[in-house]
């Protein structure tokens, strides 16, 4: 196994952060601090795709706005939430949404299609990236020995409680939607 995650697991990396990368950069990091990738490796990568990742839907919105549309059609409440936080604050947005689940891949979309400026999305992209890649990777590697340390129970216990907090969390959104 060990072998597998050296030898593809920046590839892995790689892929999943151009979509995000949030649960993957936090893996390399407890998987850096076992020894098994290289930290500035792994924030390197999941920095260089997660820009790479904005950039492409900031573009396939800017270049393709019906085919944008279309896509965000069914997340309308997403898309309103993006909306108000873009007015809220402004290019600071491209900061906060690395950190919010649900709308990570709709700000750019929506950024896209509207007249902000490429130049300034790629310069808050290239800050706010850096900043995600640094903060996310050097914390879920010093937490490492912390995670490491559970590892034992958390197969059982923990299971038991992602279960409950997935249930929880699909409960709640389907009420939302209701």
């Amino acid at each position: 196994m060990e072998q597998l995650i050296q030898d593809w697991g920046y590839v892995a990396l790689f892929l999943y952060s151009f979509g995000g990368g949030f649960v993957g950069l936090i893996f390399a990091g407890v998987l850096s601090y076992a020894g098994d990738l290289n930290i500035y490796v792994s924030i390197l990568v999941a920095g260089i795709s997660n820009f790479l990742g904005d950039q492409f839907l900031f573009f396939l919105a800017r270049k393709n706005k019906n085919y944008a549309k279309d896509m965000m059609k069914k997340y309308g409440r997403k898309i309103a939430l993006a909306h108000l936080m873009m007015r809220k604050y402004g290019s600071w947005v491209v900061f906060v949404q690395k950190y919010i689940y649900g709308i990570k891949t709709l700000i750019p979309l929506a950024m896209g299609i509207t007249k902000y400026s490429a130049t300034k999305f790629a310069f808050f992209n290239v800050l706010a990236t850096i900043l995600w890649a640094c903060v996310v990777g050097y914390l879920s590697y010093s937490a490492g020995e912390y995670i490491l340390s559970l590892s034992d129970d958390f197969k059982y216990v923990g299971l038991g409680i992602v279960l409950v907090i997935i249930l929880s969390i699909s409960y709640l959104f389907k009420k939302i939607e209701k």
